[in-house]
Parts: structure tokens; C-alpha cells; sequence
């Protein structure tokens, strides 16, 4: 499938992961309604929207954690449910918002179990899955830590132990559910330069990671990401390029919030400066005649 890229008007990027008539539901509570949704390949997407509005639960159900009530989420053309479940784990890595580690477990052996789909049962390790993981420990500055128990760890910490998991499980698409949760805005920002670094090209021309990541920084998401998706009430509201879609129109229908929308000194995008909560205007009382 192809869609207009978030690059330039003339881009046409594939997209590997796709949402046709997304409903999604818990018992008999619609979340998401009929949401289509295709992931540009090799960029970096970025969901935002209020609370509860269903950025969370579509990212599950792109990940295969959330059975659609309506429609379907296909992977290469396929859908989800009928792809074995090694094949996609693969292929797209998912860091949920509140991941739990079994009790006791050292920093390098959680980080190790991203390598699971990867391993048969004639061959549970090998030097590639050591490389995996020392690098993805390298990347997310945990190797200092591999030797200590999770649960000893700061929330930071923590967190940033369960990125290099996901990294060292090397899919082709990673979705982080709000990844930089706990963190302090030094590593928040490490953490968002390092999922930009997933999404570029490589030195020969080989296309980068796909990553989808669900942010609650408004301002964060229009700095990083190629592909901005803002969503409310469960519904895809605006979609596309961070600086066609951050508007001080789209803030207010979304958020709910008077701003003014100026270019970030440093990267040029949108910096949404907020002001104060927005409410409609009462009606004009009516004349008697």
C-alpha cells in the first residue's frame, strides 16, 4: 500500500502497517471507531491527543495485544490474526506504558529476553544475539547496570532498560507507548534522539526503522517526529506533516487550549506556546420581539 509521505508534497512512501476500519472496544465500551491508519516505512510517527482519546489501545492493536471488535490491522498486506505469532514478533517490537519485570531479574538478562523470537530450539545463542544485546545496552546507556536487579532502579532507569529490550529484539517496526514516561527531560531528550537515529537511513542508503510512539509533549512530538497523527474521542482528527498539522486551530479542537503556534528557535518546527483553556462562546441572549 502507499500513501503521501510526510516528506515533501511529491514523496510516496510503502507502509508496511496498516489500520482499515479500526474499532476497538473493551466489553461494550467503544474506544476507537473505524479508524484508518497506514504507518509510513521508515519514519518516525508520532500519535498525541488527550487523555483517554485512544492512543494507547491503537497502538496495542498494531502491536497484536488488543483483538479488533471491527475492521483489522494487517502487516505486509496480511492481517495480524492470521500471522504465527514468532513471525510478527519478528517483525514489530512493542514497549507497552506499564511493562512488568519478572521479580529478581538482572538488567542484561531482561534486556536478553528481546532475543527470544529470534532463537529455535537447536540454537538459544548465538554472537549475533550477544552483539544485539551489548549494543542496544550501548545505546540506551544501561551497560553499566547489567549486572544489577531491576527492581533496584530508578524509574528512569527502568525505563530506559525496557527500551534497550526492545531495541535488542531488531524489528523493522518498534511502537513505544509514551517511552519517555519517568524520564527527566535530559533523558527524554536522549531517548527521542535515539528513536530518530532508529529512522534514518544508514550509510549505504538502507532505509531506517519504522518506529510509532504515543507522546503526550505536544511540543515533543512536532520536534521528532515525520509523521504526525492527532487524535480525539477515538477518531483521527488531522494527520501529516508536523507543520501542516500543529495549528492553533488544531490545538484548541483537540486540547481544548488557546495557543499560539510559533517556529522552534532551535529545529525550525512547531512550538506550540499554550494560553488558556478555550470555551465556546455563549450564545447571544435572544431578543423578545
Amino acid at each position: 500500500m502507499k500513501t503521501t509521505g510526510p516528506g515533501t508534497a511529491t514523496d510516496t512512501v510503502t507502509s508496511r502497517l496498516t489500520a482499515r476500519g479500526l474499532t476497538l472496544a473493551y466489553e461494550d465500551r467503544t474506544v476507537v471507531h473505524e479508524l484508518d491508519l497506514a504507518v509510513p516505512d521508515g519514519r518516525v510517527t508520532v500519535i498525541v491527543g488527550p487523555n483517554a482519546c485512544g492512543k494507547s489501545t491503537t497502538l496495542r492493536a498494531l502491536g497484536r495485544l488488543l483483538k479488533p471488535a471491527g475492521g483489522s490491522v494487517l502487516l505486509d498486506g496480511t492481517e495480524l490474526s492470521r500471522i504465527p505469532t514468532r513471525k510478527i514478533a519478528q517483525s514489530v517490537g512493542l514497549l507497552p506504558q506499564t511493562p512488568v519485570a519478572p521479580e529478581a531479574i538482572t538488567v542484561s538478562d531482561l534486556v536478553a529476553r528481546g532475543r527470544q523470537p529470534h532463537q529455535h530450539w537447536w540454537q538459544q545463542w548465538s554472537d549475533a544475539d550477544e552483539r544485539a544485546v551489548t549494543e542496544a545496552m550501548e545505546r540506551t546507556d544501561v551497560t553499566a547496570l547489567a549486572e544489577r536487579s531491576v527492581d533496584e532502579l530508578s524509574g528512569g532507569q527502568r525505563q530506559r532498560v525496557w527500551i534497550a529490550m526492545a531495541l535488542a529484539q531488531d524489528t523493522d517496526l518498534l511502537l513505544l507507548d509514551e517511552p519517555t514516561t519517568y524520564l527527566d527531560i535530559a533523558h527524554q531528550v536522549e531517548v527521542l534522539d535515539l528513536v530518530r537515529k532508529l529512522a534514518a537511513p544508514a550509510a549505504d542508503g538502507t532505509r531506517g526503522r519504522t518506529v510509532v510512539t504515543v507522546l503526550h509533549d505536544l511540543n515533543q512530538a512536532a520536534r521528532y517526529a515525520d509523521h504526525l497523527v492527532a487524535m480525539k474521542a477515538g477518531r483521527i482528527v488531522a494527520e501529516g506533516r508536523p507543520e501542516d498539522v500543529v495549528t492553533a486551530g488544531l490545538v484548541r479542537e483537540v486540547f481544548g487550549l488557546e495557543a499560539v503556534v510559533v517556529p522552534d528557535p532551535v529545529t525550525g518546527s512547531p512550538l506550540v506556546v499554550p494560553g488558556a483553556p478555550w470555551k465556546p462562546s455563549a450564545p447571544s441572549p435572544r431578543k423578545a420581539p
